[in-house]
């Protein structure tokens, strides 16, 4: 009898894993709008919020979304589970946490899509909106500038922004950085992220 619910749970406990290493439903996405206030998100409460919403009018159900944003008491690499994850078509983006921030990903303007499917706009595209707030280093660890993490959208303050198309205005890491290629200027408005090529978008990541 023990023998037998051995198996049992056994077989049980390889389906759950065979399960998840098949689910390839949306788990990563950039954030197709801004909440409206630029730099101010409602902290990473409302960041996160905001992850949650676009995902649910997208169809996306079962999942707790976190946004990919650094504070100076929580790194955005902490916050968003261990992988992997996908895009809205299924592409893998990224197999584990080390993997995101090391030479293993796959994010790239064709594959970091909005919760809808879209391409961002990058460099030479008109709008270009390829600059994505995350408040971070390459490593995923906080940077100083977080717009008063993630409470400021005024003329004060500044964000650290990747690139999600990985291009830049030279050949640098840090122009081919999806999460830290440079800090915003002129504040934390919406208006003041346009200038640099940014929308006041993020990204958005499944934790479970």
């Amino acid at each position: 009898m023990k023998r037998r619910l051995v198996f049992v749970a056994a077989a049980l406990a390889c389906s759950v894993l065979a399960a998840r290493a098949q689910d390839t439903s949306m788990s990563f996405f950039v954030t197709s709008v801004n909440p409206g206030e630029g730099g101010d998100l409602g902290g990473l409460p409302g960041a996160d919020a905001h992850c949650s919403a676009l995902a649910a009018a997208s169809g996306s159900t079962g999942k707790t979304w976190r946004a990919y944003l650094s504070t100076d008491r929580e790194n955005a690499k902490d916050r968003i589970g261990t992988g992997p994850w996908y895009n809205a078509k299924g592409e893998r983006i990224a197999d584990d946490v080390a993997s995101l921030h090391g030479g293993g990903n796959n994010i790239s303007k064709q594959t970091a899509l909005n919760e809808k499917g879209e391409v961002i706009p990058g460099r030479g595209d008109n709008p270009n909106r390829h600059d994505i707030l995350t408040g971070s280093l390459p490593d995923g660890t906080a940077a100083p500038e977080t717009c008063g993490n993630w409470t400021m959208g005024g003329a004060e303050g500044a964000a650290i922004v990747g690139h999600s198309d990985r291009t830049g205005l030279d050949d640098s890491a840090a122009a081919k950085s999806w999460n830290s290629s440079h800090s915003t200027r002129g504040g934390c408005t919406l208006e003041a992220f346009r200038s640099t090529g940014g929308d006041g978008l993020f990204y958005c990541f499944a934790a479970n």
